[in-house]
């Protein structure tokens, strides 16, 4: 079965961080945010990915390549963000028989998505607390059948959300071409309809699913794949480093004497700690990062070429590419009030539902000399801020 992974879109929920990368391209461990949906693909046993690009598509064939783990990779090009459908459709030459469709920024658990392959066709759900949130699926009796599915109803049928990710026959393929739907789109979820009409659809529900659409839900999915490090050490560690738990430092990447880490943290070639530098709590530093002397990083992204400059404190945060920290920037994550931390998205300041959250840094943004930034922060890529600024605003 081939496998068609979305990953057109900007994401503009997710900006700044994708200014100038595509959100699918945004890292998430070790590898892009859509490496792990591909891989998931390929696991379930997809005989060939094809991947729907358009924003900053050569970032994507750069990455992938013509063969991914043995997987040979086709693109589609979606020259205009017009819904899922559409995005389909143009991989349309490349279907010839069943096929899968998931988004390049979700996350699956591998068992649903074997189970997606295997029971073909299907759709992948997710039980949830508010489904009028959500596209709802219901089922027949002994639930064994999808046989509807509803965009956000006032009364839900069941709590099983549509997760984006299906298996449909090859006959789906000739279904691709649907009117645009009230919001000008052309949803995939039509095509499921009649796809439900036509066959047995079985609906798989999935233990764990992550949308990462925004800034903070970057944040919680590299908490979930760093939560599966298991430690290794093929770095230049000194003797005087303390390492705790999962704990990987990748070949060239250097810790200094008197860094201490706990896991999970994930430490990238051509990186650098310390010395005397604190790393905990689901912390990725990224390729030719630096971490200075007596730096604290917690819970945070730390982006390909950005540099921490010594005695500075980045708490539950994400920092874009080639950003610079001057010494003694201090982010601040938690309210006085302890009410969840708010955060600017397409012009309105929404909840991340987080106690604790910092910065978002768009790439090569600079802090002067002791800058302190407040919580729920955003900084466009290139912004700077002088030296003993207090910043409480974005910019």
């Amino acid at each position: 079965m081939k496998a068609v992974v979305l990953a057109a879109g900007q994401g503009t929920r997710m900006r700044p961080l994708s200014e100038s990368v595509p959100k699918p391209m945004l890292p998430v461990a070790d590898r892009p945010l859509a490496a792990h949906t591909v891989d998931a693909a390929v696991e379930a046993g997809a005989d060939e990915i094809v991947l729907v690009i358009g924003y900053e598509a050569e970032t994507v064939r750069d990455y992938f390549g013509a063969e991914f783990r043995g997987v040979p990779v086709s693109y589609a090009v979606q020259a205009e963000q017009a819904g899922t459908a559409d995005a389909v459709n143009a991989a349309r030459d490349h279907l010839e028989g069943p096929f899968a469709v998931l988004n390049g920024d979700n996350l699956y658990d591998q068992a649903a998505i074997d189970r997606l392959f295997d029971a073909c066709p299907a759709v992948c759900a997710i039980e949830v607390d508010r489904p009028s949130n959500y596209g709802v699926l219901s089922t027949g009796p002994g639930g064994d059948r999808v046989t509807e599915i509803v965009e956000k109803p006032d009364e839900p049928p069941t709590n099983l959300a549509n997760a984006g990710a299906y298996s449909f026959p090859v006959e789906a393929r000739e279904w691709l071409e649907v009117p645009a739907s009230e919001r000008g789109e052309h949803e995939i979820t039509d095509v499921v309809a009649r796809v439900i009409d036509e066959y047995n659809v079985t609906p798989v529900t999935l233990e764990r699913w992550l949308d990462v659409g925004r800034p903070w839900e970057l944040l919680e999915a590299n908490e979930w794949k760093l939560g599966d490090l298991e430690r290794r050490i093929d770095g230049d560690v000194s003797e005087d480093a303390t390492l705790e738990g999962p704990v990987v430092v990748e070949e060239g990447a250097t810790v200094d004497p008197g860094v201490v880490i706990e896991g999970p943290a994930l430490v990238r070639e051509g990186a650098e700690i310390g010395p005397n530098a604190y790393v905990r709590g689901a912390t990725l530093v990224g390729p030719d990062a630096e971490v200075g002397h007596s730096v604290e990083i917690k819970n945070s992204i730390v982006s390909r070429g950005t540099s921490v400059s010594h005695l500075s404190y980045v708490g539950d945060s994400v920092l874009g590419r080639n950003v610079n920290f001057g010494a003694g920037t201090n982010v601040a994550n938690l309210r006085h009030d302890d009410a969840d931390i708010r955060f600017t998205v397409k012009g309105d300041r929404v909840s991340t539902g987080r106690r604790k959250f910092g910065v978002v840094a768009g790439d090569e943004a600079k802090t002067g000399i002791n800058t302190s930034l407040t919580p729920g922060l955003k900084l466009e890529g290139g912004a700077t801020t002088r030296p003993g600024e207090t910043v409480d605003r974005d910019r």
